[in-house]
């Protein structure tokens, strides 16, 4: 009778993360550091921005990506790589298995923003579009890995994969050597574990914080119990760390060398985001902005230079207008107000005057004239005003109150 231990993935060491920085070489672009003067006044330290969403296909997937498939065996290789994302991964995978002239399959949701799946295919990846949620994708990848022996190219579980995305950590400390803190957003924990592998080997007094988002953050409670686990229904934006279960190579390196763990609201999300593409002029996808959210969040919480590392910029244009909105409001850029005036001839050009007055730019107007709670010469208004931000609102709702109206919202 025989029978197999168990495979105990090897460990990830810094030597794994140069020699991935080699292979890299002309293939993988230094992404730039920029500096933020906001960001910095907020904390009181210098904030340096990593821009790896200019890196090529828009995320630090590829770095993992090639470094894990240029691994493989001539015979693996020939028999092609299979995935399974809603994006980044998808997109990292293609590439790297068409520079590497490796045949790649990508699993995507069926709802996958077209701009994703229009991108990984034109990478050259025979894409196909299966299941509701990434869950069902991912089932399907792997059971076509099975048929067709395809080797499955895991997004963040595998030493590869992390050493990969650990060559980040080598570019910050060479593009800031005084750095005292780096944040990174985790999902699964394949970035965060290789940026710790490389940064804390190299200098173990700066610390690596991961940022998940509150709606998926599988860490803490992981963390908590010394093991993976899964959380029930992950529900975020942020779909780039929108993961239900920590993997398991990169939990043991976060648990022994990432410092902390910090969770964003979606609002801070969307106000990350909003910030990066006025202040920084950067395109950054939620899950990207989510450092730069943390930062917003407790900003005298970090010891500087800060260097908040922005994964990735595929954001669809879609989402990208319902975030700015939400941003916007989370800003206090958007006022919902509803009041009551007279119902005579002219009252609502006064009213808008006075608005104009306030300087509050009028988005939407609904006039209501019939209600049983209104009196035979009243009329309710309700309004959706874009305004500079908090004190700017209260200031028009205090205008409004001054020229005579009823603020009844």
């Amino acid at each position: 009778m025989s029978f197999r231990l168990p495979q105990v993935p090897r460990p990830v060491i810094l030597d794994d993360v140069r020699g991935a920085q080699k292979m890299l070489s002309g293939v993988a672009r230094m992404t730039p550091m920029e500096g933020s003067r906001h960001l910095s006044a907020l904390v009181g330290a210098p904030v340096h921005l990593k821009c790896e969403n200019l890196q090529r296909t828009g995320s630090f997937k590829l770095r993992g990506a090639y470094v894990r498939i240029s691994g493989l065996r001539p015979e693996e290789r020939a028999a092609g790589v299979v995935a399974a994302s809603a994006g980044n991964h998808a997109q990292g995978v293609a590439l790297a298995s068409a520079l590497l002239g490796v045949r790649s399959t990508v699993f995507m949701p069926v709802g996958a923003p077209l701009p994703k799946v229009a991108a990984t295919r034109e990478y050259g990846a025979d894409v196909r579009l299966v299941g509701q949620v990434v869950d069902e994708t991912l089932e399907r990848a792997q059971e076509f890995a099975e048929e067709t022996g395809a080797v499955f190219i895991h997004p963040f579980d595998h030493p590869d994969i992390v050493a990969g995305q650990g060559t980040l950590g080598l570019e910050i400390l060479e593009q800031c050597p005084e750095v005292r803190t780096i944040l990174v957003g985790m999902g699964g924990g394949g970035l965060a574990a290789g940026v710790a592998v490389a940064v804390k080997a190299l200098r173990p007094d700066v610390k690596v914080i991961g940022v998940q988002a509150s709606g998926a953050a599988a860490y803490p409670p992981s963390l908590a119990a010394g093991r993976p686990v899964s959380i029930p229904s992950p529900l975020t934006m942020a779909d780039g760390i929108k993961v239900g279960r920590p993997g398991d190579v990169p939990f043991k390196i976060v648990g022994d060398l990432v410092d902390d763990v910090r969770t964003v609201s979606e609002d801070e999300l969307s106000s990350a985001l909003l910030l990066c593409l006025e202040r920084a002029k950067l395109v950054v996808e939620p899950a990207g902005a989510s450092t730069v959210a943390a930062l917003l969040s407790d900003p005298r919480s970090f010891e500087g230079p800060v260097v908040a590392l922005l994964s990735g910029g595929n954001v669809d244009p879609l989402l990208m207008q319902r975030i700015l909105r939400h941003g916007m409001a989370a800003a206090g850029r958007y006022l919902s107000l509803r009041l009551r005036l007279t119902d005579r001839p002219g009252a609502l050009a006064a009213l808008l005057a006075a608005l104009s007055v306030a300087d509050a730019n009028v988005l939407d107007v609904s006039h209501v004239r019939t209600d049983p709670r209104l009196g035979l010469t009243e009329a309710e208004v309700e309004l959706q005003l874009e305004t500079k931000g908090p004190e700017h609102c209260d200031e028009v709702a205090a205008a409004l109150r001054d020229a005579g109206y009823t603020v009844l919202d």
